[in-house]
């Protein structure tokens, strides 16, 4: 199978090594701010809104742009079995910006909202929870290794960045349907 020309001269780029190694630095300090965030965020206490403010619109928003980064996701690796390396990079910072923006709407809110308890019972909370308690672990799991992932490719160290993303890739699209199916299960339960 004859490769496009997109992907040879991809391919043909020499590794960055000095941006890779600050890349990796940036990969764990944003890794461990973000889990800090994260515990943070749990507390009972929250941020006090002005009079007549809520992040109660942010929930469906979360789902919409995990939705969209999963789309991102299937449309990069479509583009990067096809040999079009430039349109999956597109793909990828599509991605990356889309998760970027849902860590931000999901940390205001949650800073700022009493979190919502799922209401139902039966089997249904049973798959809730194990879908809730997974996305949960493997969206903190995948952070470092999506970051990893981004490093390698942006830096040209592709044997690496194939190694990686065959990990990443499923991890990371599971968070990302995962995310939209508990919030449609919430949704309910929301005030």
């Amino acid at each position: 199978m004859k490769q496009s020309p997109d992907r040879d001269e991809w391919l043909s780029k020499k590794p960055n090594e000095k941006l890779s190694k600050t890349l990796k630095l940036v990969t764990w300090v944003l890794t461990a701010a973000v889990l800090i965030l994260v515990g943070l965020m749990r507390s009972p206490y929250k941020i006090p809104l002005p009079e007549g403010w809520s992040m109660s619109f942010l929930p469906p928003v979360h789902a919409v742009l995990n939705s969209l980064v999963a789309l991102a996701l299937v449309g990069a690796v479509l583009a990067v079995k096809a040999g079009k390396i430039f349109l999956h990079r597109l793909f990828i910072f599509t991605a990356m910006i889309l998760s970027a923006l849902f860590l931000l709407c999901y940390v205001a809110y949650h800073f700022t909202t009493v979190e919502t308890k799922y209401g139902g019972d039966g089997w249904l909370r049973a798959v809730y929870f194990i879908l809730l308690i997974s996305h949960i672990i493997l969206a903190g799991v995948s952070l470092p290794m999506i970051l990893l992932a981004f490093t390698s490719g942006f830096t040209n160290h592709f044997q690496a960045h194939r190694k990686l993303a065959r990990w990443v890739f499923p991890i990371w699209l599971y968070v990302a349907v995962t995310g939209p199916i508990c919030y449609l299960m919430l949704r309910s339960y929301y005030p």
